[in-house]
């Protein structure tokens, strides 16, 4: 009896032995699937750069990046899938391009985390990944909550980003006055700003009153009609804050054309989307502050830095996400005992990366970011 025993808990611990050294041999296939070739193929190069550098970061000879070239279109993104799907792959870091994701839903068991920042539309095994509109929504109402800030407006432009603001706007449940649509077009964009602050009632107001002055006679009377010629308009403003929804240079015509209006920036909170640090924005003095939502600033240069030393070349927004992508997939198969499955994304979990701490529920990612504002020629981190 002892004999069987002893036999018994030999074969357990060879069967644990063997099992480990098994475990220990296989592989952590990830695909990659970016544009190698064609109009964006430094896109991809970049991305591919940035990925290596993650692997060698985390440093486990398990991981197993297979890598494919979608070509920037949606059939070759199909095709090179199906491929890496034959090759046991489950888990696709890519595309790029959020209308390169529309056939994918043809491969239910692979998961794929695309670089795009759109949650609308996508198919149901791809994971937006990129900086979304509800993670840049829930910083702002963050913001206007620590600033009393309740009666804002959203200035929208008319274009097919708008859906994606409008979930934002919603889900968050941010609290804010109207909602309000612009078009790009100079013209047509100055008139709107115009109608939106009451600028010629306000125009008008300024008149009446200097006219209104000038019929009366009192003490002072040169030095009150002198002040109210300094002035542009004459009349409150029925908003708190803006939150434009925009970036370059058509978020410097809305801001310009609020400050036309005589809506400037000390009046008001001008509120904007992530604008991953733009330079061209330090030299708008005119318009700030202006206060904004982004990735952690001091992680962002690092990573600038260490890429500029290892290739020589300037790291870009993508590349910075995509470094975190193979850390955030790595992480997860970590906690799911290095077995890999489409439901390590549907648990709750939280991952923190160099962009910010990454929010994985559902299928969904969001990101808990930082907020910004623009002024004394330098980017200040309020939180």
């Amino acid at each position: 009896m002892k004999t069987l025993i002893k036999l018994i808990i030999f074969f357990a611990i060879s069967t644990c032995i063997l099992t480990q050294n098994i475990y220990a041999s296989e592989r952590i296939k990830i695909g990659l699937i970016v544009p190698l070739s064609g109009d964006n193929f430094l896109v991809g190069e970049s991305i591919v750069k940035s990925i290596r550098m993650a692997v060698n970061k985390i440093n486990d000879k398990r991981i197993e990046i297979i890598l494919k070239d979608t070509k920037s279109n949606p059939i070759d993104t199909l095709k090179v899938s199906k491929e890496l799907h034959k090759q046991g792959v489950r888990i696709i870091i890519g595309p790029v391009f959020n209308e390169n994701t529309k056939y994918l839903d043809d491969l239910k068991d692979v998961v794929f985390i695309s670089f795009t920042n759109k949650l609308i539309g996508n198919p149901k095994n791809v994971i937006s990944a990129g900086v979304n509109a509800i993670s840049q929504i829930q910083t702002i109402k963050k913001f206007n909550e620590k600033k009393n800030l309740s009666e804002s407006i959203f200035l929208i432009p008319r274009s097919e980003f708008k859906r994606e603001i409008e979930l934002a706007i919603d889900k968050t449940n941010i609290k804010h006055k109207e909602v309000f649509y612009y078009d790009r077009e100079p013209t047509k964009l100055t008139k709107q700003i115009e109608d939106l602050t009451k600028y010629k009632v306000r125009k008008n107001n300024l008149e009446n009153e200097i006219k209104k002055i000038e019929s009366l006679s009192f003490k002072d009377k040169d030095k009150k009609i002198q002040n109210l010629k300094k002035m542009d308009t004459l009349g409150n403003i029925d908003f708190d804050s803006v939150v434009i929804a925009d970036f370059d240079e058509n978020l410097k015509s809305v801001a310009t054309s609020l400050l036309y209006t005589d809506v400037s920036s000390k009046r008001i909170k001008y509120i904007t989307l992530n604008q991953w640090f733009d330079n061209s924005l330090l030299k708008e003095t005119s318009l700030h502050p202006i206060y904004f939502p982004s990735v952690n600033k001091k992680n962002y240069e690092l990573f600038k830095k260490d890429f500029k030393d290892t290739y020589n070349l300037e790291a870009d927004q993508l590349s910075f996400l995509s470094y975190d992508l193979l850390g955030l997939v790595y992480f997860l198969i970590y906690e799911n005992d290095f077995k890999i499955s489409k439901n390590i994304f549907y648990k709750k979990n939280k991952f923190k990366g160099k962009i910010g701490i990454f929010e994985i529920n559902k299928n969904i990612i969001t990101h808990q970011l930082n907020f910004f504002s623009i002024e004394d020629n330098d980017f200040k981190k309020i939180f």
